[in-house]
Formats: C-alpha cells, structure tokens, sequence
C-alpha cells in the first residue's frame, strides 16, 4: 500500500466514526461521546499508520511497534477516562455552549465542527507515522528518550485525570477549584502532558541527528496541539465556563498558577489570597 492510500483510508475512517459519534450525541446521548470517540480514533488510526506495510516508509519494524503500543495505550487509557467520566457525570460545558451559541442550526454545526475534529486526528496520526517509519537501523538513544517522554507524559496526564477525578468526587469539594497535587502546578496539567506526547513522538521522528528529513514534519504533532489545546478547543472554553461557575475563587486560583506550563505558584500575592 501507498501512503497516500492508507491516509485516504484513515481519513474516510475517522470522518465515519466522528458521524457516528455525531449521531448518538443528537439523538440525546451526552456529548462525552464525542471526546471518548476521538481518542479511541486517534489511537486506532496512529496504530495503522505505525503498523501497516507502507512502500518507500518500512522503517525499523522494532520502532513501528513500541511506537503502535504507546500510541494505543495512550489511547486507551484516555478514552477510557472519558467513557467513564460521562457515564458519572452531567453535560461537557463546552458543548453546552456550543449548542447555545448555535441555536437551531447546532446540529449541522456540531457535524461540521467533528469533521475538522477527525481532521485533526488525521493530522496527529501523521506524526505517529513519521516517528514509526524513522528509518534508522536499530534503535537509537533518540528512540529511548521519546519514549521516556511519552511514558512520562501518559502517566502525568492519567495522574493528573486522577487527582481531579477525586477532587470532585468529594462532596466538601463542591464549586471549589481543584488546587492540589499537579493542578497546583498548572491549571491544565492534563493538557501540558497531552502535548508533552506529541512531543515525544516528533523526539522519535527526527531522530539522534536529525538525517532523515522527513522526521521533522513531525513537529506538526506538538506544535498543532499546542494551539488547539492553548488556543483554540481546549483552555479558552474550559476557562471561560470555570469563570462562570467558580467566579471570584478560579480568579485567585488564575493568578496563583500558570495556565499550561508547569511551575511553582506566586508566593507574592497576600496570604487571603493565596488561601482563597
């Protein structure tokens, strides 16, 4: 098969399955789907694009394994936590108002609006791609070292759902902004460390001395997640709805902490403050 081939076929895949999950979402189901769907999408089209016979992009076929097993546990650890989170919980707020901003037109818009998601996945398997197909004999300290910083990020992220998940599973907790563990760190650790993977995979692609030009396409991965998730789809809404509900007590908690990069929180701010 040719990679244009395979890449037409993960696109009419992922443009199905964003359909589907468009379907339940309108026929009442909660739209945790949609993000449950995505990251189980994103795993399955990254373990084709790591593991199917390419010609002219064999790769080594050591790498294109480890790197179709992290992508797939990533993927199933993800969207897993989604699936659960949905089934527990109320409405994502950020679909909530999409919908309202819609109107009557929010079905057709939310349609189009998971196209460009299952773009997106499209984009963000290419990466796995490239890192699978890295054509150097062997496997290099730069394979090592990605896939300590995908190991790294799984983890913090799954940490990060974790320490949140418990957050609001205690009732004491109620309309408070969760502010403890990594979450001091970050207001969006699970985000940082989304990206973080990306990043690995990319550290995978191009490889200990960067020879094979293909592999730095693969800085696409990180670099489009990072606007999505800083820009875009990600902090903005989730930010905007976390103004709104927790008011006065995220402002404090804004200030204190970084929005993505992890770091120590201001300490110069006055103690009610910092306590609030």
């Amino acid at each position: 098969m040719a990679a244009a081939e395979l890449f037409a076929t993960l696109a009419a895949v992922l443009s199905l399955a964003m359909t589907l999950a468009w379907l339940f979402v309108v026929r009442g189901e909660k739209s945790g789907w949609v993000d449950a769907t995505w990251s189980f999408m994103v795993g399955l089209a990254g373990i084709a694009a790591a593991l199917v016979p390419i010609s002219g992009f064999e790769g080594n076929p050591q790498r294109r394994l480890i790197v179709a097993v992290i992508a797939g546990l990533w993927s199933f650890r993800l969207g897993l936590h989604i699936l659960i989170r949905t089934r527990r919980g109320g409405e994502d707020p950020r679909y909530a108002n999409l919908r309202q901003e819609w109107g009557d037109a929010w079905k057709y818009c939310l349609w189009f609006f998971l196209q460009i998601q299952a773009a997106a996945a499209l984009l963000l398997s290419s990466t796995v791609f490239l890192a699978a197909r890295n054509p150097g004999q062997g496997l290099q300290w730069s394979d090592l070292a990605g896939v300590a910083v995908l190991f790294f990020a799984v983890c913090g992220e799954g940490l990060a759902d974790a320490e949140l998940s418990r957050f609001r599973d205690d009732s004491a907790n109620k309309d408070k902004v969760c502010d403890i563990g990594l979450w001091s760190l970050s207001r969006h650790p699970n985000y940082f460390f989304q990206w973080l993977g990306w990043a690995g995979y990319a550290v995978i692609a191009i490889g200990p001395a960067g020879a094979w030009s293909w592999g730095w396409a693969a800085l696409v991965g990180p670099a489009f997640m990072y606007w999505l998730l800083v820009h875009v789809s990600g902090i903005p809404p989730l930010e905007a709805h976390m103004k709104r509900s927790r008011g006065i007590a995220f402002a404090a908690y804004a200030r204190r902490v970084n929005a993505f990069w992890p770091g120590l929180p201001r300490t110069d701010l006055p103690q009610k403050e910092r306590q609030t």
